[in-house]
């Protein structure tokens, strides 16, 4: 039986699964970059980004260039939370192949 307390709920929402999505794939996303690729509004991105940051599965790192840039990463933590989300997804996809 699958336990689906195990999805990790600030995981499981669309906005944020899908940054965590992007920043799995690659080491750092500048905010700019985010926000085309998702198409997002900057404020929902904000919270989303804010909300994974406090749970501590994502980096903000602020550059100045010629302007601010603001990137962000997942932390080790953050991967580590994103891998035992997949696992249990893979587990519910399994299991309703049987």
């Amino acid at each position: 039986m699958i336990d689906f307390d195990k999805l990790d709920k600030l995981i499981h929402e669309k906005g944020r699964l899908a940054i965590m999505t992007l920043l799995a794939a690659r080491a750092e996303w500048r905010f700019q970059d985010l926000k085309g690729e998702l198409n997002m509004s900057d404020g929902n991105l904000v919270t989303h980004l804010r909300t994974l940051f406090k749970a501590g599965y994502v980096s903000i790192t602020k550059e100045m260039d010629t302007r601010p840039q603001t990137k962000y990463a997942l932390t080790e933590k953050g991967r580590t939370a994103f891998r035992e989300y997949l696992a249990v997804l893979e587990q519910i996809l399994k299991s309703g192949r049987s």
